[in-house]
């Protein structure tokens, strides 16, 4: 029988073949990493952990793989999920003391309600930036989660979903569930080297979900292959079967912005982009690099204006950061709601009208094509400077979201794949976004990319 351990930290479709072919069950799968939690609480990563629910629902998927008849191709796969997202036995508290001591919920919101309708196996709730309004995942509530790719200088794991990519990353769970309204499951995916995917707006049931700003707000996995990926988005809609399909890369086009996506991006981030896009090139695909100016319109428009998520942020936590409560909420995160309660009417009305308007220039641009980046144009950064300076926090931060954050008001799917390393083994990741709806084609085309990619890296 194969090392417990080496199975549990397989893809989740790895760990579910292990349970079909009878190498191991996933009662022993869930006590191994209900273990490996139990060591690495000191790390920050999970704020709940359910092991009796996670124990329940394996032993019963044991049995359903002993009589023949699992659920899916998931069923016994062990999942955590960001705690923005209710789950039966546990409360929701947007990772804020505020509401730590809320009820505990009796429902699993619908995403988490079809997973475990597939049996999977929730293992608990995982920590985030609060609110989920950052891009760099601390939390002085509940601790910063460990970035394990460096275990010596604690690092961001990024934000919000920051628990979500260290657990995956950490092999504590081979799945996890974030939220992305600006980035916060593609920055979290590129600071820990694992595999992102923002859905499309709308793709996924949002209902219930604690709000930071409902026009962009959406839900997606990270985990470690674009299969699990493909496999976690269909579970949490509830679809019968997966579309994407192995595309054919020789009529696959890139488009590749020269301006604004590499900007003051780190030596080892512009390396590795070059490389991959090289590696693609030489596979069969087309690479157009051009100049988009509605990147460049973006970010004036946010200088200009505001942006759209501080008005609704503001709009959804006005009551608590215009009363004393303040007092209670993480202050950088407070410094960015307020910046909406700043905004105009006129600031509000440009920018909705200029998205709409940008949309529609970029789809002219793109033409069928993806739009190639860097993820983030660092890697993880150092926490303590972080600490030390508000102001170096904010100019981190909007770096780190900047790029990601192009593709929210573009109204853009994407996925984030691990690409390479630093000097310092910390990872890079590549960014390939389609337009709104389009789903299926980058899933497909992410499928082929991410094999060329693990060529590539193996070299």
């Amino acid at each position: 029988m194969s090392d417990i351990q080496d199975i549990a930290s397989r893809t989740g479709a790895g760990i579910a073949l292990a349970f079909r072919s009878g190498e191991v069950s996933p009662v022993e799968v869930t006590e191994c990493l209900l273990d490996r939690i139990d060591k690495a609480k000191a790390d920050n990563i999970f704020i709940t952990i359910l092991s009796d629910r996670a124990l329940d629902e394996a032993k019963a998927s044991e049995i359903r793989y002993r009589s023949g008849n699992p659920l899916s191709a998931l069923d016994g796969v062990p999942i955590a999920w960001k705690d923005i997202i209710d789950i039966a036995g546990a409360p929701t508290t947007a990772g804020s003391k505020l509401f730590s001591g809320g009820p505990i919920k009796t429902e699993d919101l619908a995403c988490a309600a079809n997973a475990a309708a597939i049996g999977m196996i929730t293992l608990g709730k995982l920590n985030m930036t609060e609110l989920a309004y950052s891009g760099l995942g601390l939390n002085p509530h509940f601790g910063t989660p460990l970035n394990p790719n460096d275990r010596t200088t604690p690092r961001s794991p990024g934000g919000s979903s920051s628990g979500c990519g260290a657990a995956v990353a950490a092999r504590l769970v081979p799945c996890a569930v974030g939220s992305d309204t600006g980035g916060s499951v593609r920055i979290p995916s590129a600071f820990n080297g694992v595999v992102g995917y923002k859905t499309s707006w709308g793709r996924i049931d949002t209902t219930g979900l604690i709000p930071l700003a409902r026009s962009f707000d959406t839900i997606g996995p990270l985990a470690r292959s674009v299969e699990d990926c493909i496999l976690l988005d269909r579970a949490m809609r509830g679809a019968i079967s997966a579309e994407a399909r192995r595309s054919d890369l020789r009529t696959l086009t890139l488009l590749v912005p020269t301006n604004v996506v590499t900007v003051d991006a780190e030596q080892a981030v512009i390396e590795n982009f070059e490389r991959t896009l090289e590696a693609l090139s030489r596979a069969g695909v087309s690479i157009r690099r051009e100049r988009i100016d509605v990147l460049d319109e973006i970010v004036e428009m946010n200088a200009r204006h505001g942006t759209l998520t501080a008005a609704e942020a503001y709009n959804e936590y006005r009551e608590i950061v215009d009363s004393e409560k303040v007092s209670q909420i993480d202050r950088r995160v407070v410094r960015r709601i307020m910046d909406g309660k700043k905004m105009s009417a006129n600031d509000l009305l440009s920018i909705q009208r200029g998205r709409q308007r940008m949309i529609a220039k970029s789809l002219q641009q793109m033409r069928g094509a993806l739009l190639a980046m860097p993820t983030t144009p660092i890697t993880a950064p150092e926490v303590a400077p972080l600490e030390a300076s508000d102001e170096t926090f904010h100019k981190v931060n909007l770096l780190t979201l900047r790029n990601t954050m192009l593709g929210n008001t573009l109204d853009h799917c994407a996925m984030a794949l691990p690409n390479g390393r630093d000097r310092a083994g910390l990872p890079t990741s590549i960014l390939f976004s389609a337009a709104h709806g389009e789903d299926e084609i980058l899933l497909s085309a992410s499928l082929e990319i991410e094999r060329i990619i693990a060529r590539l890296l193996a070299e």
